[in-house]
């Protein structure tokens, strides 16, 4: 595994990935799979409008 070189790099990955993992984490074992699938695709749904602007 890589290692970051900087404190600051290493912020800047755990930020973002925190962001980005909280926002896909549905904790499936909790819904059934047609409730994980509506709110899979309404995530993806907004990520993609935040990656279009």
């Amino acid at each position: 595994m890589q290692r970051f070189r900087r404190m600051q790099s290493l912020q800047k990955f755990a930020a973002v990935h925190s962001s980005v993992y909280n926002h896909f984490n549905q904790e499936r074992s909790l819904t059934c799979r047609g409730t994980f699938k509506l709110t899979r695709a309404a995530a993806l749904a907004e990520w993609r409008e935040l990656g279009a602007a």
